[in-house]
């Protein structure tokens, strides 16, 4: 993670779609527009200092104008709405689009069922995407693939989320949050599904998965465009990754990148992470750790010291530092005495602004 990757702030506004619904979004970060599309479940507060989702959230908005929303259903957008549809997905996109106004053409990712709106809106809009980047996606749901135990295994998912969501006890949830992230801590498992209790409702998280199942946006591949970057991990449990091959195959010049990862959601100390965020960087033009190179200064720092100081420059307190890294508060400190000796500084103060100065990147 670079310092650079921790903006300080992000805006939340709202906007007010076709059919009434009160809709969330959010922007951060300077450079070239980057659009995300919706994905389950999201909520634009708790994302951005999850130990989850952060490091992607940070990492979008230190090199890109980042700009994201809340789907119908969920997080800072309203729940209680009638039509949950796939198809109010796209409408919902443009509406972003329009609000936020985005210089054009602009780079749109896909994440899971984000992937859908991102493909409808590419083949419908060509003129106002520059890159497409679909990562763990897919352009049909259950419904229409030829699979029966995987269908009736998602059917048994959606009924478990209509009768177990808000309980207290997280076994319900589990079952479902613990295929996204298979190699979390427990500490990232039980955040996850603290996350899903308190973005959604049980009837309505049936219904979001229920929507899930109903995409297809098959006829929309061979229409896109754009540039086209496809990424999945090889394992993932979420999406199979011959939804991943397929969206390659069927738009036309897609690049396809297979990560080695088990994990829907790539944490940040595996290596997927780092291989994702190359990738991305270089597909988009983009340079790696910002514009400006590292001072050499830096590299006396440990990889562990390079976090820490990374979140220092975030304005994180030791005790914030340790709970994100899973250290104690005391190894912080020491952590930090040994910066400062390292780079010659005697406070936290100058040791942030030498980083902001010398283009510090972080930890990768």
């Amino acid at each position: 993670m670079a310092l650079t990757e921790i903006p300080m702030r992000q805006s939340i506004r709202f906007l007010k779609t076709a059919d009434g619904v009160t809709l969330a979004w959010a922007e951060a970060g300077e450079g070239p527009a980057l659009v995300k599309v919706a994905n389950w479940l999201s909520h634009l507060e708790y994302d951005w200092d999850s130990p989850c989702w952060r490091h992607w959230m940070h990492f979008f908005a230190a090199n890109y104008r980042f700009i994201r929303y809340d789907e119908r259903g969920c997080g800072m957008t309203d729940w209680d709405v009638g039509d949950l549809s796939p198809a109010r997905w796209i409408e919902d996109l443009e509406a972003v689009v329009d609000k936020a106004g985005p210089a054009e053409p602009f780079i749109l990712l896909g994440i899971s069922q984000g992937t859908a709106a991102a493909i409808q809106f590419a083949a419908l809009h060509p003129d106002k995407v520059s890159h497409l980047v679909l990562y763990g996606g897919y352009s049909q749901g259950w419904k229409f693939r030829e699979n029966d135990a995987g269908r009736r295994a998602y059917e048994a998912i959606v009924e478990l989320a209509r009768f177990g969501w808000g309980q207290d006890n997280p076994v319900f949830r589990q079952l479902f949050t613990s295929r996204f992230l298979p190699d979390a801590t427990e500490d990232q498992i039980a955040w996850f599904n603290e996350l899903c209790r308190r973005t959604t409702k049980p009837d309505i998280a049936a219904r979001l998965l229920q929507a899930r199942a109903e995409v297809n946006v098959a006829d929309y591949l061979a229409r896109v465009r754009a540039p086209t970057l496809v990424i999945h991990a090889q394992d993932d449990e979420v999406v199979p990754l011959a939804a991943g091959r397929r969206l390659a195959s069927e738009i036309r010049d897609a690049e396809f990148v297979q990560l080695a990862s088990r994990n829907h959601i790539l944490l940040e100390s595996e290596p997927a992470w780092t291989r994702f965020k190359e990738i991305l960087l270089d597909f988009t033009g983009r340079p790696p750790g910002g514009a400006r190179a590292e001072d050499p200064v830096f590299q006396v720092l440990s990889d562990r010291e390079r976090q820490i100081l990374a979140r220092m420059g975030a304005g994180e307190s030791n005790v914030e530092i340790g709970k994100a890294l899973f250290i104690s508060d005391k190894t912080v400190r020491n952590h930090v005495t040994r910066i400062f000796e390292k780079l010659g500084v005697s406070s936290r103060a100058q040791a942030i602004v030498m980083a902001h100065e010398k283009g510090f990147r972080g930890s990768g």
